[in-house]
């Protein structure tokens, strides 16, 4: 196989799981998603490029911290809609959170949330999404079998500085662009 090229079998957890576009669940019609956790009991993921107008401090108004933020919650996903996911970028690895990838973690802590908001380290960062996405056993393989899916490695993008409305478009262009073949 070529280098850069993926299979269903290159699913893991940390890749960048890119619709197709021809995929028309409007759940998923021009997404990105992060896979959270790949495994034999399914696969859960974040879709990344779904902002909506709602700020993080509507959803959490006891967050004294988050008054008059500019932080805006994004959808997730169609699974568990008022489940909040907060998908964090830390220099320490946190014990109550799981690791995607390096240096990037999803767990729903409120002490780190808000001194991420009060105190931020240059390069810590987070953002906030409601529900997630879901796929039972086998379901995602057959999925990418049909064309609805493309992956790219998690190093493609900087998550939480890549403007969301240009996430998508970008990752069909890298996945366009020539590939090296490897002998």
């Amino acid at each position: 196989m070529a280098e850069g090229e993926f299979s269903p079998s290159s699913v893991k957890t940390g890749v960048l799981l890119v619709a197709s576009p021809s995929l028309a669940d409007p759940n998923f019609h021009h997404t990105v998603l992060l896979i959270l956790k790949h495994g034999p009991e399914g696969t859960a993921g974040l879709v990344l490029n779904r902002s909506t107008d709602v700020m993080l401090s509507e959803v959490l108004p006891d967050l004294i911290a988050l008054k008059g933020s500019s932080h805006r919650v994004f959808v997730g996903g169609p699974v568990a809609p008022t489940q909040l996911l907060v998908l964090f970028r830390l220099t320490h690895p946190p014990v109550d959170a799981q690791r995607v990838f390096d240096g990037v973690y999803v767990g729903g802590a409120r002490a780190r949330l808000e001194r991420i908001v009060t105190q931020p380290m240059p390069t810590e960062t987070f953002r906030a999404f409601l529900g997630f996405a879901g796929w039972a056993p086998g379901q995602l393989e057959f999925e990418m079998h049909q064309g609805s899916w493309d992956v790219l490695p998690s190093d493609s993008f900087n998550l939480f500085d890549k403007d969301p409305a240009t996430l998508w478009p970008d990752s069909l262009t890298r996945l366009q662009a020539p590939r090296a073949i490897s002998n």
